[in-house]
């Protein structure tokens, strides 16, 4: 499976790798066109898209997972969010899944949701099990008063066990955060659907700006096509380096710990 971590340039897949694709949007839920946009360019793209960044909402979000990432080399994540005007979240995050590979009773769950990732050269298939928490019980856990288990359900912690590597539990994980997330959502004219933008601020100064819309598994190539045409028309690079904004965080976080070690 093409790897969305990795250097795009190409905006086309090969055959063999459209196949794929078509097998894994045919069993998921929704599809997600992303795109990362190069640090350089970043302002230049806030001005283009008219974006007004006092629209946006601030997130927190925080990871947990052990200081040589082993849930990451896993395919697991594992996180929680205060968000702004909204309350916080949590979830445990299985990456890359084959839909049809996955048990009906975790399928047919309402808080779970299976979703494919594309952008430029590259996509992959995750499924999250997400629940509502208390905003105060995550700020709690993250200054360590309260056990990392209590972020998640029953069903999350059933989740994170069956794939976690075995003995490690919950509790066992460090804190990788926090990082704050400005999130937009805005409606360009001339493309006629929803963008998200989300700014991803980490700690040393870089940023990552990812700009994205969902849509329905049967009108993904449409839309794809409508949105490069859309953002290659406001001057915005569709070639860039394509960085997975989760994985630069718990490179970051992990690195600290181990730096504290």
């Amino acid at each position: 499976m093409s790897s969305p971590s990795a250097t795009a340039t190409r905006l086309t897949f090969s055959d063999e790798e459209t196949a794929r694709l078509l097998e894994l949007i045919e069993d998921s839920d929704s599809v997600e066109l992303k795109l990362t946009v190069p640090e350089a360019q970043v302002r230049s793209t806030v001005a283009s898209l008219g974006m007004d960044p006092l629209d946006a909402q601030i997130r927190q979000v925080f990871f947990f997972d052990t200081p040589d990432l082993a849930l990451d080399k896993q395919g697991v994540v594992v996180r929680a969010r205060r968000i702004q005007g909204k309350g916080g979240d949590s979830a445990v995050k299985l990456r890359p899944v084959v839909p049809s590979e996955l048990p009906g009773k975790l399928r047919r769950s309402p808080s779970f949701r299976v979703e494919v990732d594309a952008l430029p050269g590259g996509f992959v298939c995750s499924g999250a099990l997400k629940s509502a928490v208390d905003v105060d019980l995550v700020r709690g856990v993250a200054a360590g008063e309260r056990p990392v288990r209590k972020l998640f359900s029953k069903e999350q912690r059933s989740l994170f066990t069956a794939h976690a590597p075995e003995g490690l539990a919950l509790d066992d994980l460090s804190v990788l955060g926090p990082i704050f997330v400005l999130k937009l959502r805005f409606t360009p004219e001339d493309l006629g659907r929803r963008v998200v933008a989300e700014m991803w601020l980490y700690p040393d100064g870089s940023r990552v700006l990812e700009l994205s819309t969902r849509c329905a598994t049967n009108e993904a190539f449409q839309v794809a096509a409508e949105a490069r045409a859309y953002l290659a028309g406001r001057g915005i690079d569709l070639l860039g380096n394509q960085q997975t904004k989760t994985r630069k965080a718990l490179r970051y976080f992990a690195g600290e710990l181990q730096g504290a070690a």
